[in-house]
């Protein structure tokens, strides 16, 4: 492993489990120097690495975590807004509590998050780079997963946007979105690979792909990397055909047969426990 990243402080969101854990091994690997914050205080401490236990839905708590991180560790280089959750349920069933969970954490605090890493980067007016985990299912539709699909179309669009707002005003910011295809993770449990291209992948390969991104900036980055090909050729297949290809491929029901796995209302219980409090105001 080259340790190209040595010197550079890096925050990352939900890092105690997932995707975060295995970023966080890999980019403490590469030489970076480390910061994470999870409301899982056990997996936190596993880490070996800076980490706070965090509401990112709780805007102050987030930036007293940033003022803490700048003053111990050095200013922040690269923020990856990684924390989410992935209920499942057809919309009549979810919860106006489910819906405000996937929308506060899932979109608002990346919102919130990236807003207040770039008064910071601006001010030091040495730049820096944004890395936001999105979802395959942010540029493709998922049955019974719909308010967990509105928020990650959001991220991504979110992340290009800021793309072309940056590229504007000529500010030295570097911002990416990151597609992974489903995950091995808890958030999968109960969800069957389909046939089509977007195999699931593991949390390491994903990591990897954080880690291309740091290396090598752009605006979209997607893992495994034959996503992109398939997801941007289907946006120009008529709908009824991409309705159709997904029907044949077993998307359609990936995640509606999922909703009555005993594993995955294990996993469902557990995240709504341990979610945010984000029923209450967000916070200046």
């Amino acid at each position: 492993m080259k340790r190209d990243l040595e010197g550079k402080v890096v925050v990352l969101t939900g890092g105690g489990r997932g995707i975060g854990a295995s970023t966080t091994k890999l980019l403490t690997s590469a030489g970076a120097t480390m910061a994470i914050c999870d409301l899982d205080e056990a997996s936190i401490r596993e880490s070996g690495v800076f980490g706070r236990v965090v509401d990112v839905t709780d805007r102050a708590a987030f930036k007293a975590f940033l003022d803490e991180v700048e003053a111990e560790l050095g200013p922040v280089d690269v923020l990856i807004n990684n924390a989410g959750i992935m209920p499942l349920n057809r919309i009549e069933d979810e919860t106006d509590r489910a819906t405000h969970d996937i929308i506060g954490l899932n979109l608002m605090a990346v919102i919130y998050a990236t807003k207040e890493m770039v008064t910071r980067m601006k001010k030091r007016g040495t730049g820096g780079q944004i890395i936001n985990v999105s979802s395959a299912a942010g540029r493709i539709p998922i049955a019974g997963a719909s308010t967990y699909v509105a928020s990650k179309h959001a991220v991504s669009g979110f992340s290009n946007s800021l793309h072309i707002e940056f590229k504007a005003d000529k500010t030295p910011i570097q911002i990416s979105v990151v597609h992974p295809a489903m995950v091995h993770t808890e958030l999968a449990t109960g969800f069957r690979a389909n046939k089509g291209p977007a195999k699931p992948v593991t949390p390491e390969l994903v990591a990897e792909g954080i880690l291309s991104a740091i290396r090598k900036p752009r605006p979209n980055i997607y893992v495994p990397r034959s996503l992109g090909p398939s997801v941007r050729s289907g946006a120009l297949i008529p709908r009824r055909t991409g309705e159709w290809l997904n029907k044949v491929l077993g998307g359609e029901r990936a995640a509606l047969d999922a909703l009555d796995d005993p594993q995955r209302k294990a996993y469902e219980e557990r995240a709504a426990k341990s979610a945010p409090a984000v029923d209450k105001e967000f916070r200046d």
